[in-house]
């Protein structure tokens, strides 16, 4: 976790913060077994609730989950069993419904709270929250990353985790040890309990750690992105990796030339250091029975890579996170040459490829031919110098602020594709899709009235405009209708809301009261002019605004096709990006300074490629790179 350097002197923090003690709901909410409704203990009930919470997930639906989660529950209730004489053996005959319905009720509950009582919650929340948002370092105040102790929950992993449903045990400060100057006051946990250890090690960056029950992962706290520590590693992360541009070539040469060797061990490797550059796979490492089956280079199996002759190999494996690596790739023929000696018999399915090789030894290697390489430099390399090239290539000179915000992001989806950060494609996408395309739709229906009324004006304006005569794409008259009914519906709300929202004022100012009569009058008018559409509609006439020229029905139509120019862009681009994650490559592996110095150059505000967390995390990025920084 260091490198021995002293990192500070002074170091003075409050801990970590636990969430609240479990609340019992209340006595007519309960779960049924086999329909007979459980009074259960808190350290059930809480267990139960989790699961019922997620009924309606696909997470609830999965049977592994279902199975871990099942397992854990049982023992739990075993402990702590329900009043009633009944022992829980069947998980279909677990009914949590009661438990959903009242989480429900509850979410409902929250969103009608008025902006007084929201805002009086966030108050209270931020108030327990402001001892542990900083820490004292050396004198200066810094903010802390991940301050919160995790709650308690199931463990959700991500793809075909072996463990997902797990429960993950409430911490305890028994858990915890904490990392704090010897002369500093030892922080009191919020909840009751004694911390599990206090140390004053200056070596190392972290403020405290725990041991995670589910995958027994050692999770860590420590200051924030932002922060001087963070900033200069993230820094020296990124020099390594620019650093690798003066060996590259001779690394390349050199493992080009070990394809062929006759030491077995060594050929081995030159093909792994090939997948590793050009493929970005990483390293891999050896992993326990319990563990997800995740895949690296080093320990590719017989059976994740199928060879395609001539010179193709398919790649078919869970990679970090339990995410699918599945790609067809074009290889040189002697890399196509050792994957087929590689698989050959007695090997089967279950062997590994790489036999006589292991992470340990690959970045050996790497360290032996530039100090500090290992598989992720290349890694960060191969993304950022990706991530360069295309921006080069591909960047629009003059177009728009949106075209040139696709090109940055179609160069950093091409990264993430190469590193294989890919994400599900979530659950509501293709309804709000949808929807997105209507708005376009209706920037579309906008502008087929700024173009009626223009005609209206006068009809030899048609010949003289006749690139407006055209018809406007995918906006019949089934669009049309059902769209003017949606306005309808929209203007009528919103003179109901007026009307309501006029008469709370006239109370408050001691004023009289709108009549019931001047609503009903409002909203007859709305339906009249709306009746006026349908006419539109079938004559394709429109009459001109008041005040409405040529000149200025024409600037309308001019500004109306720069939103739809804007809207197509960006609705192509949600469609390409739907189901890559473009945050990982951007915060791990694309050096920042590269997005700093193309919005510089391409006069693209920073703040619509990089979120508020994102620029606090690389202030120095944006401090280094001028329009003409290069990686």
């Amino acid at each position: 976790m260091g490198d021995g350097s002293v990192k500070w002197t002074v170091l003075q923090h409050n801990g970590v913060l636990f969430p609240p003690p479990y609340v019992p709901l209340p006595k007519n909410v309960k779960m049924k077994y086999d329909g007979v409704p459980l009074t259960l203990p808190p350290e059930t009930e809480e267990v139960a609730g989790f699961f019922g919470a997620l009924l309606e997930t696909d997470h609830a639906q999965d049977e592994k989950f279902q199975e871990n989660f099942f397992r854990d529950f049982k023992e739990i209730a075993a402990k702590f069993p329900p009043e009633e004489p009944v022992k829980i053996k069947s998980f279909e005959k677990c009914d949590f419904r009661p438990m959903f319905e009242y989480f429900e009720k509850e979410k409902e509950k929250k969103k009608a709270m008025t902006k007084d009582e929201k805002k009086a919650i966030k108050e209270e929340k931020d108030k327990l929250e402001a001892p542990y948002l900083f820490a004292n370092v050396d004198g200066r105040q810094e903010k802390l990353g991940n301050f919160r102790a995790e709650p308690p929950g199931l463990f959700k992993g991500r793809g075909e985790h072996p463990k997902k449903g797990t429960v993950k045990n409430r911490l305890r400060p028994e858990d915890i040890i904490l990392n704090i100057g010897k002369e500093a006051t030892i922080p009191i946990p919020n909840v009751p309990g004694e911390w599990k250890g206090v140390q004053h090690d200056n070596t190392v960056t972290w403020l405290a750690y725990w041991k995670e029950n589910v995958n027994g992962n050692t999770k860590y706290v420590f200051l924030s992105a932002g922060s001087a520590w963070k900033g200069q590693s993230d820094r020296a992360k990124f020099e390594k990796a620019r650093e690798l541009i003066k060996h590259v070539d001779q690394i390349r040469k050199d493992y080009t030339n070990d394809l062929k060797s006759k030491v077995m061990a060594d050929r081995q490797r030159a093909t792994a250091l090939y997948f590793i550059d050009i493929l970005a796979l990483r390293a891999g490492n050896e992993k326990g029975e319990d563990e997800a089956d995740t895949v690296g280079c080093c320990s590719l199996r017989y059976e994740h890579v199928t060879l395609q002759p001539p010179n193709t190999l398919i790649f078919d494996f869970l990679g970090k996170d339990s995410m699918r690596f599945h790609q067809v790739v074009e290889v040189t023929p002697q890399v196509f040459k050792n994957i087929k000696l590689f698989k050959a018999e007695p090997k089967k399915k279950g062997d590994d490829i790489f036999d006589r090789l292991t992470t340990s030894l690959v970045n050996k290697h790497l360290n032996s031919m530039m100090p500090g390489l290992t598989a992720k430099v290349f890694r960060t390399y191969n993304a950022s110098w990706t991530f360069q090239q295309q921006l080069d290539k591909n960047t629009p000179e003059k177009g728009t602020v949106a075209e040139k915000i696709a090109a940055y992001n179609d160069a950093n989806r091409d990264v993430a594709i190469l590193c294989n950060h890919q994400k599900s494609v979530s659950k509501g996408f293709d309804s709000s899709f949808a929807k997105a395309e209507d708005k376009l739709r209706a920037l579309k229906y906008q502008r087929m009235k700024l173009r009626l009324q223009l005609f209206a004006i006068d009809p030899k304006l048609k010949k003289k405009h006749k690139e407006l005569a055209e018809d406007e794409s995918d906006v019949d008259d089934e669009f049309i209708e059902r769209h003017e009914e949606e306005l309808l519906e929209k203007a009528l709300e919103t003179a109901k809301k007026k009307f309501d929202t006029d008469n709370v004022k006239a109370e408050k100012d001691d004023k009289p009261k709108r009549k019931k009569k001047d609503l009903e009058e409002r909203l007859d008018e709305i339906k009249a002019e709306f009746k006026e559409l349908k006419k539109e509609r079938k004559s394709k006439k429109i009459e001109p605004k008041r005040g409405a020229t040529e000149d200025k029905l024409l600037a309308q139509i001019s500004k109306m096709d720069e939103r739809i120019a804007t809207s197509k862009v960006q609705l192509r681009d949600r469609a390409n990006l739907k189901d890559v994650a473009l945050g990982t490559s951007k915060i791990n592996y694309i050096d920042p300074r590269l997005t700093v110095a193309w919005a510089k150059k391409y006069e693209v505000p920073l703040e619509k490629l990089f979120s508020k967390t994102l620029r606090e995390k690389f202030p120095w990025a944006e401090a280094e790179a001028g329009p003409d920084w290069r990686f």
